[in-house]
């Protein structure tokens, strides 16, 4: 790329008059330049490795030391903003089109096989670019606009609710389900039947575009996450105890997933804990904490089946089980 062509799509302000005049590729670890690359520099303490590297240009929005006057040293208000114009000029240029979804329908098209022509958008600026800069021509991409953002991309469409064929399910548990679709029986997946709306969506999508996809065998994402402990909050083997942590970081699925589990498990005790920043309705079994180290106590306090756990992720329990120091004579 042209270095007046980088410098209209980024924004930046050239801050020397270097001797090269365009760039080869976009780098973003120190030790992976080569000579004629550009270098964004979210670390200043790499841009001298880049430089001895053989950077043509060094992209920084922080105060920098010019090093050397024949490569490009180009001044950017915010380097993510910078990444994601470039990265918004190469998809109108490769005519790519968007499909905006939820977090959910992300995560389970994350663990579906499909052919080259979709990707599924997940991670910081920098692993989005390295993960589209190269994608083929008219290539089809599905991203949540919570998780990353819409300006990358300028044709957006939404995905449709109506379904070409149904998921047809035959057994069921809370945190499991086996299914029929599009003639194929999924035994025994660890998919919750309250993902299975969100996963007809996806395989609409997939149906409609007609492309390629392969399912396999799902693993729990961090949305309705169901742990298996004994009295003590040890984690047991999926299925082998009756108390069950389910943790949501999610508060705007809360709702939704009490009234699923109510009606799925009318016969068990099911309590709620939620940050006390969310407002919820009076209810002896919805509790309110402020720091996660309120959370166990809650746990300990009161008798349930189920606890839906809302804010936080299963890394609580091994953060909060309390030590335990030897009782010595000294």
């Amino acid at each position: 790329m042209r270095l007046e062509n980088f410098l209209a799509l980024t924004h930046g302000k050239l801050e020397n008059e270097p001797c090269v005049n365009s760039f080869e590729n976009t780098i973003f670890e120190a030790h992976r330049v080569k000579r004629g690359d550009i270098f964004f520099a979210y670390d200043e303490e790499d841009i001298d490795l880049a430089v001895s590297n053989g950077a043509y240009g060094i992209v920084f929005d922080k105060l920098v030391q010019v090093s050397d006057e024949e490569i490009a040293w180009i001044k950017v208000n915010d380097i993510d903003e910078a990444v994601k114009r470039l990265l918004r000029f190469k998809m109108i240029e490769k005519e790519v089109v968007a499909y905006e979804c939820n977090e959910i329908i992300l995560k389970l098209a994350l663990q579906v096989i499909t052919q080259t022509s979709f990707v599924v958008v997940h991670g910081d600026i920098r692993t989005v670019f390295k993960s589209l800069w190269e994608v083929d021509d008219r290539t089809t991409i599905l991203f949540c606009p919570t998780l990353n953002s819409k300006d990358m991309f300028t044709n957006v469409k939404t995905l449709s609710k109506i379904s070409i064929e149904t998921i047809e399910i035959m057994e069921q548990t809370l945190f499991e389900t086996s299914f029929i679709y599009d003639n194929i029986f999924y035994e025994r997946q660890l998919i919750s039947p309250f993902f299975i709306p969100y996963l007809a969506e996806l395989l609409h999508l997939f149906k409609s575009l007609k492309i390629g996809f392969r399912l396999r065998k799902f693993t729990p994402i961090e949305h309705f996450e169901a742990v298996f402990t004994n009295k003590n909050f040890e984690i047991k083997d999926f299925g082998t105890s009756d108390k069950v942590l389910i943790f949501e970081p999610t508060t705007s699925l809360v709702d939704s997933e009490i009234t699923f589990l109510h009606s799925r498990a009318s016969w068990a005790k099911i309590i709620c804990i939620i940050p006390s920043c969310v407002k919820h309705s009076e209810d002896e079994n919805v509790f309110s904490y402020k720091h996660e180290k309120e959370i166990l106590p809650i746990l300990k306090e009161n008798s349930f089946h189920f606890a839906l756990i809302v804010g936080v992720d299963k890394s609580i329990l091994s953060r909060t089980i309390p030590y335990h120091t030897q009782l010595t004579l000294f």
